[in-house]
């Protein structure tokens, strides 16, 4: 049986009018939660989508398409959109959601909290334990890269053009665990790794570990945090198939004894880098040689690295087929640029709620 698989997306709530954003999650959702599905975020301005656990893509696929529409009605009761964007292309000054958590965040780390406003697709892939978690943690870390380029849908921030691709990975970046790590070798020394990090007294909990991928605290998952929230939720499924696919990979290559790649961190920090400044449209780095090659070249290395676990998922039809939308769409972060180009950044908002409620 395939591994479990899983997707929390963030979107902005925008103003159906003006297509600001709008600071109201509290009252969408009736005091902060509505369902287990749908939560409150660190912003007032956006909600947190959460699928169960799914085995098949269709039934992945149908929650994420279910709970956009729940979303968008119950948004709509407050004169607002929902949009999957990871940035928002018009001005904004976000408003924090009024938990103990939050506020104290605000304490400890100031203007970070303050200014972003960003929105992620997280994908939780199911382990069957914490040894085999990190073995994968470790194997999978060059790929992430390609992933962060797939899902690129973040160039504007402020009212402007950025010049990113997935200008939300920058703006996250800024926390101070946010990013790739070095490899840990066993579970042991990962978890040892967290409780360092928590002993400096710097981190408010556990979930501030904001690694590209980490084991999930709440669920016995790998959960990889890299890319952005996509408008088409198509796209979404796609991601979340190559990412099982890069688990069941990784699975597979530490139960046959096959040692992890060994990119160092500062090559692993410009891959990310690079994937985040020009998304599909530019060079990335080569998870094999680390060398630049051109972005579609490294999409199919990918593909065929993983090309063996889609088969056996059935999932590789659905991955092919999201590509091949993506090449003549381009990515959302390209599809953006088109529209400010032609409509300025309401018209960019007015676009990706289309696409997100689609």
């Amino acid at each position: 049986m395939a591994r479990t698989v899983g997707v929390e997306e963030e979107l902005l709530l925008v103003d159906a009018r003006t297509a600001e954003p709008r600071a109201v999650a509290d009252a969408v959702l009736d005091g902060g939660q509505w369902a287990r599905e749908l939560v409150v975020e660190l912003q007032q301005e956006q909600l947190e989508l959460n699928t169960s656990p799914c085995v098949t893509l269709d039934q992945l696929r149908g929650e994420l398409r279910t709970w956009r529409r729940r979303a968008a009605r119950v948004a709509a009761s407050e004169g607002v959109d929902i949009a999957a964007l990871g940035t928002s292309p018009l001005p904004f000054s976000p408003s924090l959601t009024p938990q103990g958590r939050y506020r104290r965040m605000v304490q400890n780390f100031g203007l970070t909290v303050q200014e972003t406003l960003t929105c992620g697709c997280h994908v939780h892939v199911g382990v069957a334990s914490d040894e085999e978690g990190v073995a994968v943690i470790d194997r999978i870390r060059p790929w992430l890269p390609p992933l962060l380029a797939l899902s690129s849908n973040s160039p504007l921030w402020q009212g402007t053009d950025t010049g990113y691709a997935s200008y939300r990975y920058q703006v996250f970046g800024r926390w101070p665990t946010a990013g790739p790590t070095a490899g840990f070798g066993s579970a042991a020394e990962y978890h040892r790794s967290v409780s360092r990090l928590l002993s400096t007294g710097i981190l408010q909990d556990q979930g501030m570990v904001y690694f590209d991928v980490r084991l999930s605290a709440k669920f016995p998952t790998v959960e990889v945090r890299i890319c952005d929230v996509c408008a088409d939720y198509q796209e979404s499924v796609m991601l979340a198939a190559l990412v099982r696919g890069l688990v069941e990979t990784a699975a597979r290559d530490w139960a046959d004894g096959r040692p992890a790649p060994g990119p160092g961190l500062d090559v692993l920090r410009l891959a990310c880098w690079r994937a985040s400044r020009s998304g599909l449209d530019g060079a990335l780095l080569h998870p094999d040689t680390h060398r630049p090659a051109g972005a579609h070249d490294v999409v199919e290395a990918l593909v065929s690295h993983v090309e063996g676990a889609l088969k056996d998922s059935g999932d590789l039809y659905t991955v092919r087929a999201g590509l091949d939308r993506l090449t003549s769409q381009g990515t959302g972060a390209h599809r953006q640029r088109e529209t400010y180009a032609r409509g300025g950044p309401v018209a960019v908002v007015r676009e990706a709620v289309a696409r997100t409620r689609a």
